[in-house]
């Protein structure tokens, strides 16, 4: 793991009572996580379009450090929902620590393979190097995973993203498997992609640092998290600074949180089906090769001139077997249903019966 700062010691001090989350909703007290099931008076609004604030010139800790995850109100549409009034539940004595210095912290597995929550002082000196690539994450399998698409309402077919906690464009932690959850490409790219966009605009215009906390929502034994919580705030000003939830849902699907299996909202297409057989309903023969593959959703912003965020190495013809580069003419016109993003070298895929494309990668 890089870039694990000296700092965390002494925000481990403050913290050490209980940074693992255990089953069921989660108390804050500082990185305090811990079971729990009763009601506050939260104030929890759904204000549409997300922004992520300049707060002026002063930012008071929160007047509550604690959250329950009983209390974020029920998916209604929105991808995220502002929580206290836009605030992190950092206090003092966590911020002021967590902001000493540039690092990186992940907890350790629970019991049930589940990550935990992640917390960063992000900088310049935490994101990738200037060329450096962003290698290969298809060998983790985060608990809960299923390879299973629904071309009937994802565009990009793929229900689930290995999801970082904290994204390779801020952290530079690739195949970290503390930092990488189950999430749908709803939660990915809807939820919490503008977030962290919006982190790395605001540290590479200013060259300033944010302290930043990502928690995983997982409910007593559960395998998928319902969602998680995304805190931010600016060191050196206050330019940067928000408190949300986001939803791990997929709209049209419904998905069994324990065991992490889904199905269309009509009642069809259950996971086994969709991991088994083709969009024409015959055995796929690149049933093993779609484990490897990450899906990129252009009608979210995501097209072959957008790749920030470095999701992906190549741009896949499923239909006619061609790879191709992000950057390639050709991809314009790969039709939804036949186009897939990878990230494995050129080598593998051709060792999987994929050809280069003659246009962009004649060699």
């Amino acid at each position: 793991m890089r870039r694990v700062g000296l700092l965390v010691g002494l925000i481990l001090a403050l913290v050490l009572s209980g940074c693992t989350a255990k089953p069921g909703a989660a108390t804050f007290n500082d990185e305090h996580v811990d079971a729990v099931d009763a009601g506050v008076d939260a104030v929890v609004e759904d204000q549409g379009d997300v922004v992520v604030e300049d707060q002026g010139d002063e930012v008071d800790s929160s007047s509550d450090s604690t959250i329950y995850f009983s209390e974020v109100p029920e998916y209604s549409g929105s991808a995220v929902v502002v929580m206290n009034d836009n605030l992190p539940y950092f206090d003092d004595g966590f911020f002021d620590a967590a902001s000493a210095g540039a690092m990186e912290f992940y907890s350790d597995l629970d019991d049930y393979g589940r990550v935990g929550m992640a917390f960063a002082c992000l900088g310049l000196e935490t994101m990738p190097a200037e060329g450096e690539e962003r290698g290969e994450i298809g060998m983790i399998k985060p608990v809960g995973w299923h390879t299973v698409k629904y071309p009937e309402v994802i565009k990009d077919l793929y229900l689930y993203n290995r999801c970082h906690l904290i994204g390779w464009q801020l952290g530079a932690e690739n195949d970290n498997e503390l930092n990488l959850m189950t999430g749908t490409r709803y939660l990915n790219v809807d939820g919490m992609l503008p977030f962290e966009n919006a982190v790395a605009d605001y540290i590479t215009s200013t060259g300033n640092h944010v302290v930043y906390r990502i928690t995983p929502d997982f409910r007593d034994d559960e395998l998928v998290a319902r969602g998680l919580l995304m805190e931010a705030r600016s060191v050196e000003d206050n330019g940067c600074v928000f408190c949300v939830y986001c939803y791990n849902v997929q709209p049209g699907v419904c998905i069994d949180y324990a065991t992490g299996d889904s199905w269309l909202e009509d009642g069809t297409g259950d996971s086994a089906y969709n991991t088994e057989f083709s969009d024409e309903g015959e055995s796929s023969s690149n049933s093993e090769f779609f484990d490897d593959v990450e899906t990129v959703s252009n009608e979210a912003g995501f097209n072959s001139a957008d790749n920030s965020e470095g999701l992906y190495r190549y741009v896949l013809n499923t239909n006619s077997m061609k790879v191709h580069l992000p950057s390639c003419e050709s991809v314009e016109r790969i039709s939804a249903g036949n186009i897939a993003y990878s990230e494995e070298s050129l080598e593998e895929l051709e060792a999987k019966g994929y050809e280069p494309c003659k246009i962009c990668l004649d060699h």
